[in-house]
């Protein structure tokens, strides 16, 4: 019985965790002064107030070789 409760609140929690699937949108950054950025984004689907978080691209790097 409890290995049937523990399987309905898992089926549960995972159903109700994928409304909250955030969505990725390609931007480029104009300008950046103090704490404000500006982005010019494509296929942009955000509103004002809409919380995002950012993360950088890492460009170049350096190239690892082996034998």
């Amino acid at each position: 019985m409890k290995k049937g409760i523990v399987s309905v609140v898992l089926a549960l929690t995972f159903a109700l965790s994928t409304f909250a699937v955030a969505s990725t949108v390609k931007c480029t950054v104009d300008s950046s002064a103090g704490d404000k950025v500006t982005m010019t984004c494509k296929k942009n689907s955000l509103k004002a107030g809409d919380k995002v978080s950012v993360k950088a691209k890492k460009s170049g790097g350096a190239a690892i070789e082996g034998c």
